[in-house]
């Protein structure tokens, strides 16, 4: 098993959560994040005075899914929150040892 934590621009969930659906996945995660990137935050101009952010607004899916799936549900998570821009976010995968079902009990990949 896998666990992929994608931070997206928030204005893209809605479309990624569509084409998670269309995939059928176990189930998901979702955080209200903030934070930066290499660009450590972005510059606004109001009122003629500059402005820093340096922490941007995201949004951090999780999801736990079978090795054999997780090509195909970080391809639909790029394939639609991609812009090509800067604060486009990230995707990390990594190795879950276990996982259980606290209803049942049951464990291992029976648990998602």
């Amino acid at each position: 098993m896998k666990k992929i934590e994608a931070v997206i621009r928030p204005e893209k969930l809605d479309q990624v959560i569509d084409k998670l659906s269309e995939l059928t996945y176990p189930g998901i995660t979702i955080s209200d994040v903030r934070g930066h990137g290499k660009q450590m935050g972005i510059k606004h101009m109001w009122r003629g005075t500059e402005y820093k952010v340096k922490y941007l607004p995201k949004m951090k899916l999780e999801v736990v899914v079978l090795d054999e799936d997780v090509n195909k549900i970080i391809s639909a998570i790029i394939s639609v929150a991609k812009t090509d821009n800067i604060g486009d976010g990230k995707i990390f995968v990594t190795d879950v040892a276990d996982a259980v079902r606290v209803r049942t009990g049951e464990s291992g990949d029976r648990a998602i």
